[in-house]
């Protein structure tokens, strides 16, 4: 039996960062993901993905962020079990909770915060003819090097973010890249959208707006794609098609544990400090909704923090906190000392 303060559900961004905030607070955490490596998304699906809006940093790559994270918290020595799924829940009579993986794995904590991000997710594929023949043979929904696209040709495909930030990225490493979205308008960022229109008219970007790939050409892979364009159909030599049409998200076995859901979210309550249906159950970052709710990693750092406040008065009921500012009273002990940092314990697939 794994025992620990706060038992966080995901080791992406934010449950990566409600370490660090637990830390100050004297509280210990243990980290469950399925993935073999904390991150989350960041790690597992887009690592060399620029980010734009991390505060202090004009721009950091996905996996950079991670690594960061970790160093931040591996002061406080948080545990993982990684490589597992957390599948069951229990809530025990002094009001505790023992969740299960699905590897038979016990945790013990007082406080259980599920900062599982999208959940389990598939990328949404088109409906294309002979797609499933070109997966990993030129046709990939997930960009996790991007070297791999050096002096190739692109052709990417989609209308959100990651559609236009890898657009922009690709410009300056493959040899043509070509963006296509049924529309002429995005669902991006504006600033980034204003990007992809300079670089067409730099001509490091084909723009094709209002179009979709309709058909895939090759034999052993894939050598290029039609695209139909205001009834017109048009075939474009290429090395690579990335279809960036977002995730199919799934809860999982967390959808069973009796929390109240609405749209594939765990519905929480703000003023709670993020705690959901079941007092010591919280939810935190992408996974959750409520009114206004905004999916960005530097909100899920905010509902971290303000829910580590709520499980510090669960855990230490009557006793009072004084809030203690880090500029001034330093991290280790509050003492303005800094020790070396230990090594996080972990437990990985092969443990």
């Amino acid at each position: 039996m794994i025992k620990t303060d706060i038992l966080i559900i995901g080791a992406g961004p934010t449950g990566l960062f409600t370490v660090f905030e637990a830390g100050l607070l004297k509280l210990k955490c243990h980290l469950i993901d399925a993935l073999p490596q904390p991150g989350g998304q960041c790690s597992e699906i887009y690592p060399k993905k620029p980010i734009y809006d991390i505060p202090g940093f004009p721009e950091i790559l996905a996996g950079d962020l991670t690594k960061n994270l970790l160093e931040q918290g591996k002061q406080f020595e948080p545990g993982f079990t990684l490589g597992e799924r957390a599948e069951t829940i229990e809530k025990l009579d002094d009001g505790t909770f023992v969740v299960t993986t699905n590897k038979g794995t016990k945790h013990h904590a007082p406080v259980v915060a599920i900062a599982g991000g999208l959940g389990s997710f598939e990328p949404r594929k088109p409906q294309i003819d002979r797609i499933s023949d070109f997966e990993d043979k030129g046709i990939e929904y997930f960009i996790k090097n991007p070297e791999i696209y050096s002096g190739k040709k692109v052709v990417v495909s989609g209308g959100g973010d990651s559609a236009l930030d890898w657009s922009i990225f690709l410009a300056d490493i493959a040899s043509q890249v070509t963006l296509i979205h049924r529309r002429h308008e995005f669902r991006g960022a504006l600033d980034s959208v204003e990007k992809v229109r300079e670089l067409k008219l730099l001509g490091k970007i084909n723009l094709i707006t209002p179009a979709e790939v309709t058909k895939l050409h090759g034999t052993d892979k894939l050598e290029a794609v039609t695209v139909l364009k205001e009834g017109v159909e048009q075939k474009l030599e290429t090395d690579h098609f990335i279809p960036l049409f977002g995730l199919s998200p799934k809860l999982g076995p967390i959808a069973n544990w009796g929390l109240e859901i609405e749209k594939n979210a765990i519905k929480v309550d703000n003023s709670l400090n993020y705690q959901t249906n079941i007092p010591g159950i919280f939810a935190i970052g992408d996974v959750n909704t409520y009114p206004e709710k905004l999916k960005l990693i530097l909100c899920g750092f905010h509902e971290a923090t303000l829910m580590c406040q709520a499980a510090y008065r669960i855990i230490n009921p009557g006793k009072r906190y004084v809030l203690k500012y880090t500029t001034v009273s330093g991290i280790d002990g509050f003492d303005g000392t800094r020790k070396e940092a230990p090594k996080a314990v972990v437990r990985s697939i092969e443990a």
